[in-house]
């Protein structure tokens, strides 16, 4: 079949590429990872590149000629959250049957945004590196809905082979910085959710992506490491903490592990926002979990001056008296906006008068002459508050409890770590009545997961909590839509 020839100017490099083909695949075979939120619809113009000139998104961008492509810069310095609350368990790894003279334990959390690996001493449990990277599966989606239908269209091959090669690295890595080999390594424990979970394994997605929404695999997973690809000592362990249900996975497993869910005498609320919101509230005496799809709007993907939490994101907005301050990450001059920025601006907006309790913006507003926030990007954020919202509703209702009676509230992942929580009630993200009990647990799901690789009992307790969560499914809740209506208006002056 007849080639064109690709130069990538910034990157020194040049490919031959089969006519008809997207520039955004030929990024992609490259191994360039390019950022494509929207799974390559055309939707979100974070793909575009200059090709022989032309501004051009690259995955409308067809080969039809040789191209010279000058891609955009990638964003620097990433926050990615490797630790969170967590508790002290024994040392009790149980019987490691290999002979290996100084064996090494991983934990590995298989983010949707971000993986994160955990190197484990396997002789006392002390943690001996920490490694992490955005996830390479972002080229084919934001979210894991786009990821579940790429993989059903096309097969899942491409997406569980990058992430197992990006968990390779990265144990690669954290051995190497430690002075060891990672043939030392005897047992991997992960967490990720469902989707995550079961394109790694390449387990089929079609269940996640139609009603009603159930994971192939819900028990917890053990096998050889071998299988999965993972380059570490011959016989090793792979083991997965299990999945609840829909897009509740294992993640939310190590979360409720590492807060000792099911002996909290108080009633709680976990809260881990992200593409995917999930949720639990509960205690020793019972759980409900559930998830909804909030979108990719936390994350800055849909936003169209939205980025990662990175350099050169304004990560924080107030007032001072009438006029409108912000942070910027790295101390730089702004080149986007983050989903905690994006949160706290709009709080502004409510404030200033400058956004009704609709949503509707006076004017689009400018930080910089290219870094603004639109009244479309007000519309995305509303979407993804409102879902939120109505999820923490229906927990309630189906748990037959008034807000007053839940007593803590945890907010998980990198948004929940750096958002404002006074920003989040004036949005009614968050019902204001809990604002003064919410603490950020930060990267708990990687803190269980290395729990249970360091004492076998508590990867047992995680398979027990999982057991005794009962699982809402909210997109067959008939209430959901109401309440999901309900909650897309923000308060007024952003107080109840």
């Amino acid at each position: 079949m007849e080639t064109c020839r690709i130069e990538f100017v910034n990157q020194n490099v040049t490919v031959e590429a089969k006519r008809g083909k997207t520039l955004l695949e030929v990024e992609i075979e490259a191994g360039f990872m390019p950022d494509a939120p929207c799974g390559g619809k055309g939707t979100c113009g974070k793909c575009k590149v200059k090709a022989n000139g032309k501004t051009v998104s690259a995955c409308q961008c067809l080969i039809q000629e040789d191209m010279t492509v000058v891609m955009k810069e990638k964003e620097k310095g990433e926050q990615i959250l490797l630790f969170g609350a967590s508790r002290p368990v024994e040392f009790w790894p149980g019987i490691i049957p290999y002979e290996v003279e100084r064996p090494l334990l991983a934990a590995v959390d298989l983010g949707s945004t971000s993986i994160v690996a955990y190197l484990l001493d396997g002789e006392n449990g002390k943690l001996l590196g920490t490694r992490s990277m955005l996830n390479p599966q972002r080229q084919y989606g934001a979210d894991v809905v786009m990821r579940s239908s790429y993989a059903l269209e096309n097969g899942a091959e491409a997406l569980s082979s990058c992430a197992r090669e990006a968990v390779n690295t990265l144990l690669r890595e954290a051995a190497c910085e430690s002075g060891r080999s990672r043939e030392e390594i005897v047992r991997v424990v992960m967490v990720g959710n469902t989707c995550m979970h079961h394109l790694f394994l390449e387990i089929p997605t079609d269940t996640l992506v139609l009603a009603p929404y159930e994971p192939k695999v819900k028990e917890a997973v053990a096998m050889r490491a071998d299988q999965c690809g993972l380059m570490v000592h011959p016989a090793a362990r792979l083991l997965w903490l299990p999945n609840i249900g829909g897009f509740v996975g294992a993640d939310t497993v190590g979360c409720m592990l590492a807060a000792g869910f099911d002996e909290l005498d108080e009633l709680t609320l976990l809260v881990d926002i992200g593409t995917n919101g999930e949720m639990v509230l509960g205690d020793r005496r019972g759980m409900t979990a559930c998830s909804t799809a909030a979108g990719p709007a936390f994350e800055g993907a849909k936003i169209t001056c939205g980025m990662r939490g990175g350099e050169g994101a304004i990560d924080h907005v107030w007032l001072e008296g009438e006029k409108l301050k912000y942070h910027v990450i790295g101390g730089v001059e702004p080149v986007g906006i983050c989903g905690s920025g994006l949160l706290d601006a709009a709080a502004c907006f409510l404030k200033m008068g400058f956004m009704d309790s609709s949503g509707k913006l006076s004017e689009t507003w400018y930080f910089t002459p290219k870094v603004f926030i639109n009244q479309k990007d007000m519309r995305e954020l509303q979407l993804a508050k409102a879902a939120i919202a109505a999820g923490i509703y229906l927990l309630c209702r189906h748990r037959g409890v008034s807000l007053d009676e839940i007593k803590k509230v945890q907010l998980a992942g990198a948004f929940g770590n750096y958002l404002n929580p006074a920003s989040a009630c004036a949005i009614g993200l968050v019902p204001r009545e809990l604002e003064e009990r919410i603490c950020s647990v930060g990267n708990a799901a990687g803190m269980g997961a290395q729990i249970a690789a360091v004492n076998t009992d508590e990867f047992e307790r995680g398979k027990k909590l999982a057991a005794r969560t009962e699982f809402l499914e909210l997109a067959m809740d008939p209430e959901f839509q109401d309440a999901y209506v309900d909650e897309l208006e923000f308060p007024e002056g952003g107080e109840d």
